[in-house]
């Protein structure tokens, strides 16, 4: 199959950096947030918490999706709802619509890791692999680094909501640079997926994340 590689590499690399620069993004925005939308500290919190929350839910299950579409349709599917739930947090009028925004994006997030690990694997030879992970864990190393520094910097001089609407331009020029420019790569092979199994995943996520958000408070009263 011929393709471009480096257009590829290109949007794959601008959508998974975006999506996990989001990880960390909202750590130092959370005093504003507080105090424009009169939420507690524990409240404001879950913005972080639920965006790593589903991405832990959405990494399994993007192995079915990852052969169940092709990848210009799981691509600019994700990034759209990403994208969409960006706009949503932007112009939220209150804390749970701003909850749900990144609930929204963090389900597109969530896919672009794994697709992105897989389509540079399946395009790039065994001898060019190396360089290849290492382009993906310069992006999961740097993207949340920078994350804090940046919304500090942002929320110091401007308003938070500007974090979601540096974000959203850069999602919808990787969409439509993606629509014209995007190759299928991946094989859709239809498998099927066993529901009852998969309910426990996302289950078993939030007892350990309610669990350790108990231990959390527990250490906070005791010191």
């Amino acid at each position: 199959m011929e393709y471009n590689k480096k257009t590829i590499v290109a949007l794959l690399l601008a959508g998974s950096f975006i999506a996990i620069l989001n990880q960390t993004l909202m750590i130092t925005a959370i005093p504003p947030i507080m105090v424009e939308m009169n939420v507690t500290a524990n409240s404001a919190q879950w913005l972080t918490t639920i965006f790593m929350l589903v991405n832990g839910i959405m990494i399994p299950i993007s192995a079915f999706l990852l052969e169940r579409f092709t990848t210009r349709q799981l691509f600019i599917s994700a990034m759209s709802i990403f994208a969409l739930g960006t706009l949503v947090a932007g112009v939220a009028p209150n804390f749970e619509v701003l909850l749900l925004g990144r609930v929204i994006q963090s389900t597109g997030a969530g896919v672009m890791l794994p697709l992105m690990t897989t389509v540079f694997l399946m395009i790039f030879p065994v001898n060019k692999r190396g360089t290849v992970m290492g382009l993906i864990g310069l992006v999961i190393s740097f993207a949340p680094a920078i994350g804090p520094a940046l919304s500090g910097w942002i929320t110091a001089n401007y308003s938070w909501r500007l974090l979601f609407f540096i974000i959203l331009p850069i999602a919808l020029i990787d969409i439509i640079i993606a629509i014209f420019a995007l190759k299928n790569v991946t094989e859709v092979t239809k498998p099927k997926v066993d529901v009852s199994q998969l309910s426990f995943h996302p289950l078993g996520l939030v007892v350990f994340s309610t669990d350790l958000l108990v231990q959390v408070t527990l250490v906070g009263l005791i010191l």
